[in-house]
Protein backbone atom coordinates (compact mmCIF):
# COMPACT_ATOMS: atom_id res chain seq x y z
CA UNK A 1 0.00 0.00 0.00
CA UNK A 2 0.93 3.68 -1.08
CA UNK A 3 0.24 5.18 2.34
CA UNK A 4 -1.93 4.09 4.90
CA UNK A 5 -3.72 6.19 7.91
CA UNK A 6 -6.96 5.45 10.21
CA UNK A 7 -10.19 6.75 9.44
CA UNK A 8 -12.51 6.56 12.72
CA UNK A 9 -16.21 6.31 12.60
CA UNK A 10 -16.72 8.50 15.60
CA UNK A 11 -15.70 12.02 16.12
CA UNK A 12 -11.95 11.79 16.60
CA UNK A 13 -9.66 14.24 14.81
CA UNK A 14 -7.21 12.19 13.50
CA UNK A 15 -3.46 12.86 12.05
CA UNK A 16 -3.33 11.75 9.11
CA UNK A 17 -0.11 10.81 7.44
CA UNK A 18 0.43 9.96 4.21
CA UNK A 19 3.92 8.68 2.65
CA UNK A 20 5.10 8.83 -0.63
CA UNK A 21 3.84 12.23 -1.25
CA UNK A 22 6.37 14.70 -0.55
CA UNK A 23 6.65 16.13 -3.63
CA UNK A 24 3.45 18.36 -2.97
CA UNK A 25 3.29 21.41 -1.34
CA UNK A 26 2.33 21.72 2.26
CA UNK A 27 -1.19 23.42 1.10
CA UNK A 28 -2.33 21.12 -1.03
CA UNK A 29 -1.78 18.51 1.33
CA UNK A 30 -3.71 20.17 4.16
CA UNK A 31 -6.34 20.40 1.87
CA UNK A 32 -6.45 16.60 0.89
CA UNK A 33 -6.25 16.11 4.80
CA UNK A 34 -9.24 17.90 4.70
CA UNK A 35 -11.33 16.02 2.01
CA UNK A 36 -10.57 12.55 3.78
CA UNK A 37 -11.52 13.90 7.02
CA UNK A 38 -15.05 14.77 5.39
CA UNK A 39 -14.69 11.34 3.32
CA UNK A 40 -14.69 9.73 6.87
CA UNK A 41 -17.18 12.10 8.62
CA UNK A 42 -19.35 11.23 5.30
CA UNK A 43 -18.78 7.19 6.19
CA UNK A 44 -21.09 8.57 9.80
CA UNK A 45 -23.54 9.64 8.29
CA UNK A 46 -23.35 6.34 5.82
CA UNK A 47 -23.61 4.35 9.14
CA UNK A 48 -26.38 6.07 10.92
CA UNK A 49 -29.03 6.26 7.97
CA UNK A 50 -28.12 2.42 7.21
CA UNK A 51 -28.92 1.74 10.89
CA UNK A 52 -31.80 3.83 11.24
CA UNK A 53 -33.21 2.60 7.93
CA UNK A 54 -32.83 -1.00 10.04
CA UNK A 55 -34.63 -0.39 13.09
CA UNK A 56 -37.80 1.18 11.18
CA UNK A 57 -37.75 -1.94 8.81
CA UNK A 58 -37.45 -4.37 12.04
CA UNK A 59 -40.08 -2.27 13.57
CA UNK A 60 -42.53 -2.52 10.90
CA UNK A 61 -41.93 -6.27 9.90
CA UNK A 62 -43.05 -7.10 13.69
CA UNK A 63 -45.74 -4.73 13.85
CA UNK A 64 -46.99 -6.20 10.15
CA UNK A 65 -46.65 -9.71 11.20
CA UNK A 66 -48.70 -9.06 14.92
CA UNK A 67 -51.42 -7.21 12.55
CA UNK A 68 -52.02 -10.44 10.53
CA UNK A 69 -51.49 -12.93 13.61
CA UNK A 70 -48.50 -14.50 11.77
CA UNK A 71 -45.54 -15.72 14.14
CA UNK A 72 -43.57 -12.49 15.23
CA UNK A 73 -40.40 -11.84 13.47
CA UNK A 74 -37.74 -12.44 16.14
CA UNK A 75 -36.68 -8.16 16.92
CA UNK A 76 -33.16 -6.84 16.74
CA UNK A 77 -33.84 -4.36 19.21
CA UNK A 78 -33.00 -4.69 22.51
CA UNK A 79 -35.76 -4.25 25.36
CA UNK A 80 -34.46 -1.06 26.58
CA UNK A 81 -36.31 0.12 23.00
CA UNK A 82 -39.90 0.85 24.26
CA UNK A 83 -42.48 0.77 20.80
CA UNK A 84 -46.07 2.04 20.95
CA UNK A 85 -48.27 2.01 18.45
CA UNK A 86 -51.47 3.81 17.58
CA UNK A 87 -54.14 1.76 15.23
CA UNK A 88 -57.09 3.08 13.78
CA UNK A 89 -58.34 1.58 10.40
CA UNK A 90 -56.37 1.31 7.57
CA UNK A 91 -53.51 3.57 10.07
CA UNK A 92 -50.43 2.97 11.76
CA UNK A 93 -48.41 5.63 13.82
CA UNK A 94 -45.22 3.56 15.26
CA UNK A 95 -42.83 5.37 18.20
CA UNK A 96 -39.29 3.96 18.37
CA UNK A 97 -37.93 5.11 21.58
CA UNK A 98 -34.45 4.83 23.16
CA UNK A 99 -35.16 7.03 25.96
CA UNK A 100 -33.19 10.09 27.14
CA UNK A 101 -30.68 7.60 28.81
CA UNK A 102 -29.86 6.00 25.79
CA UNK A 103 -30.03 2.06 24.37
CA UNK A 104 -27.49 0.38 22.92
CA UNK A 105 -28.52 -0.53 19.71
CA UNK A 106 -26.35 -2.59 17.00
CA UNK A 107 -23.48 -1.55 18.58
CA UNK A 108 -24.21 2.11 18.81
CA UNK A 109 -25.94 4.15 21.40
CA UNK A 110 -29.07 5.35 20.37
CA UNK A 111 -31.45 8.77 22.25
CA UNK A 112 -34.32 10.22 21.12
CA UNK A 113 -37.56 8.81 19.13
CA UNK A 114 -37.85 7.47 15.18
CA UNK A 115 -42.02 8.24 14.89
CA UNK A 116 -43.20 6.48 11.34
CA UNK A 117 -46.70 5.89 9.56
CA UNK A 118 -47.66 4.33 7.16
CA UNK A 119 -51.46 3.04 5.91
CA UNK A 120 -52.42 -0.38 6.08
CA UNK A 121 -53.16 -2.83 2.93
CA UNK A 122 -52.37 -6.20 3.24
CA UNK A 123 -52.99 -6.31 -0.82
CA UNK A 124 -51.18 -3.45 -1.53
CA UNK A 125 -47.29 -4.28 -3.36
CA UNK A 126 -46.02 -1.04 -2.18
CA UNK A 127 -46.42 0.90 0.90
CA UNK A 128 -44.98 3.96 1.88
CA UNK A 129 -43.73 4.84 4.95
CA UNK A 130 -42.81 8.31 6.28
CA UNK A 131 -40.33 8.89 9.48
CA UNK A 132 -39.49 11.87 11.78
CA UNK A 133 -36.33 11.82 13.51
CA UNK A 134 -37.35 13.31 17.19
CA UNK A 135 -34.54 14.88 19.48
CA UNK A 136 -32.58 11.68 17.79
CA UNK A 137 -28.65 11.36 18.88
CA UNK A 138 -26.92 8.51 16.95
CA UNK A 139 -23.14 8.24 19.68
CA UNK A 140 -23.35 11.59 20.51
CA UNK A 141 -24.66 12.83 17.05
CA UNK A 142 -27.72 14.88 16.69
CA UNK A 143 -29.07 14.01 13.75
CA UNK A 144 -31.95 15.65 12.16
CA UNK A 145 -34.50 14.05 9.24
CA UNK A 146 -37.81 13.53 8.00
CA UNK A 147 -38.68 11.48 4.87
CA UNK A 148 -39.54 8.06 3.37
CA UNK A 149 -39.56 4.36 2.69
CA UNK A 150 -41.31 2.88 -0.13
CA UNK A 151 -41.53 -1.24 0.27
CA UNK A 152 -41.75 -3.09 -2.71
CA UNK A 153 -43.43 -6.61 -1.62
CA UNK A 154 -41.55 -8.16 -4.56
CA UNK A 155 -38.92 -6.66 -6.88
CA UNK A 156 -37.28 -8.20 -10.08
CA UNK A 157 -35.39 -10.62 -8.33
CA UNK A 158 -38.67 -11.88 -6.09
CA UNK A 159 -37.15 -9.73 -3.20
CA UNK A 160 -38.84 -7.38 -0.73
CA UNK A 161 -37.28 -3.92 -1.75
CA UNK A 162 -36.92 -0.39 0.16
CA UNK A 163 -36.40 2.97 -1.39
CA UNK A 164 -34.66 5.39 1.15
CA UNK A 165 -35.29 8.89 -0.13
CA UNK A 166 -32.52 10.35 2.34
CA UNK A 167 -32.93 14.03 4.03
CA UNK A 168 -30.87 13.73 6.95
CA UNK A 169 -28.73 16.77 8.61
CA UNK A 170 -25.91 15.62 11.39
CA UNK A 171 -24.31 17.69 13.77
CA UNK A 172 -21.01 16.38 15.21
CA UNK A 173 -20.30 17.37 19.50
CA UNK A 174 -17.66 19.70 18.21
CA UNK A 175 -20.08 21.95 16.03
CA UNK A 176 -19.28 19.87 12.38
CA UNK A 177 -22.33 19.59 10.37
CA UNK A 178 -23.14 18.08 7.23
CA UNK A 179 -26.19 17.46 5.15
CA UNK A 180 -27.50 14.16 3.28
CA UNK A 181 -29.05 13.94 0.08
CA UNK A 182 -30.26 11.41 -2.09
CA UNK A 183 -32.01 7.52 -2.88
CA UNK A 184 -30.84 4.22 -1.75
CA UNK A 185 -32.01 1.38 -2.65
CA UNK A 186 -32.06 -1.21 -0.07
CA UNK A 187 -32.67 -4.90 -1.42
CA UNK A 188 -33.94 -7.73 1.29
CA UNK A 189 -31.56 -10.85 -0.16
CA UNK A 190 -31.45 -13.08 3.15
CA UNK A 191 -33.68 -14.34 5.52
CA UNK A 192 -36.91 -13.03 4.60
CA UNK A 193 -39.63 -14.56 6.30
CA UNK A 194 -37.72 -17.00 8.68
CA UNK A 195 -38.39 -14.94 11.81
CA UNK A 196 -34.83 -14.62 12.89
CA UNK A 197 -34.23 -10.90 12.12
CA UNK A 198 -30.15 -11.91 13.00
CA UNK A 199 -29.69 -13.31 9.23
CA UNK A 200 -31.17 -10.80 7.58
CA UNK A 201 -28.41 -9.46 4.62
CA UNK A 202 -29.08 -6.12 2.53
CA UNK A 203 -27.68 -5.32 -0.06
CA UNK A 204 -27.92 -1.17 -1.19
CA UNK A 205 -27.26 0.89 -4.11
CA UNK A 206 -27.50 4.73 -4.53
CA UNK A 207 -26.62 7.76 -4.89
CA UNK A 208 -26.51 10.95 -2.71
CA UNK A 209 -24.47 14.60 -2.11
CA UNK A 210 -23.11 15.13 1.05
CA UNK A 211 -22.49 19.10 1.83
CA UNK A 212 -20.63 20.57 4.43
CA UNK A 213 -21.33 23.65 6.46
CA UNK A 214 -17.49 24.92 4.53
CA UNK A 215 -19.27 24.59 1.59
CA UNK A 216 -17.56 21.50 0.23
CA UNK A 217 -19.61 19.38 -1.62
CA UNK A 218 -19.16 15.61 -2.19
CA UNK A 219 -21.02 13.48 -4.62
CA UNK A 220 -21.23 9.40 -4.05
CA UNK A 221 -22.78 6.75 -6.04
CA UNK A 222 -22.38 2.97 -5.24
CA UNK A 223 -20.60 0.55 -7.71
CA UNK A 224 -21.07 -2.34 -6.39
CA UNK A 225 -23.41 -3.21 -4.24
CA UNK A 226 -23.06 -2.92 -0.44
CA UNK A 227 -23.54 -5.65 1.93
CA UNK A 228 -25.29 -5.01 4.94
CA UNK A 229 -25.40 -8.35 7.33
CA UNK A 230 -27.26 -6.92 9.87
CA UNK A 231 -25.09 -9.07 13.30
CA UNK A 232 -22.05 -7.21 11.68
CA UNK A 233 -21.14 -3.69 12.26
CA UNK A 234 -19.72 -2.70 9.00
CA UNK A 235 -20.78 -3.74 5.50
CA UNK A 236 -18.58 -6.34 4.57
CA UNK A 237 -18.18 -5.70 1.03
CA UNK A 238 -19.30 -2.61 -1.52
CA UNK A 239 -17.49 0.48 -3.18
CA UNK A 240 -19.06 3.71 -3.58
CA UNK A 241 -17.13 6.39 -6.08
CA UNK A 242 -16.50 9.50 -4.00
CA UNK A 243 -15.69 12.35 -6.27
CA UNK A 244 -14.84 16.49 -5.62
CA UNK A 245 -13.96 18.91 -7.86
CA UNK A 246 -10.29 18.35 -7.24
CA UNK A 247 -10.19 15.34 -5.38
CA UNK A 248 -11.82 11.73 -5.46
CA UNK A 249 -11.60 8.03 -5.26
CA UNK A 250 -12.92 4.59 -4.60
CA UNK A 251 -14.03 3.74 -0.98
CA UNK A 252 -14.14 -0.06 -0.70
CA UNK A 253 -15.16 -1.81 1.88
CA UNK A 254 -13.62 -5.22 0.85
CA UNK A 255 -15.19 -8.93 0.04
CA UNK A 256 -17.42 -10.42 2.02
CA UNK A 257 -15.40 -10.42 5.45
CA UNK A 258 -17.11 -9.12 9.00
CA UNK A 259 -14.01 -6.88 9.95
CA UNK A 260 -13.62 -2.95 10.22
CA UNK A 261 -10.96 -2.62 7.61
CA UNK A 262 -11.61 -0.85 3.71
CA UNK A 263 -9.45 1.11 1.48
CA UNK A 264 -9.52 4.73 -0.38
CA UNK A 265 -8.26 4.58 -3.71
CA UNK A 266 -7.18 8.30 -4.62
CA UNK A 267 -8.20 8.99 -8.51
CA UNK A 268 -4.04 9.32 -8.40
CA UNK A 269 -4.19 5.72 -7.75
CA UNK A 270 -2.46 5.70 -3.96
CA UNK A 271 -4.12 3.61 -1.76
CA UNK A 272 -5.09 4.17 1.60
CA UNK A 273 -5.76 1.35 4.05
CA UNK A 274 -8.63 1.84 5.98
CA UNK A 275 -9.61 1.22 9.86
CA UNK A 276 -13.53 1.97 11.00
CA UNK A 277 -13.71 2.07 14.59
Amino acid sequence: MKARTKFMLTLVVLGLTFTGCSNEDTATEEEQNVEISEVRLSSDIDTAASVIGDIIIDAYEGEESNALDRTSEQSGLPDCVTITVVAQQGFREVTVDFGTEGCMVHGHLLKGQIVFSYTRNPEAQQVLITYDLVDFFFDAKHILGSKTLLKELSNENGNPQFTHTLDLTVIWPNGAQASREGLKIKEWVEGFGSGVWSDNVFEIMGYWTTIFVNGNEHSYEVLTPLRREVICFYFVSGSVDVQRTNFGGIFDYGSGDCDNQATFTTNNGNVIDVTLN
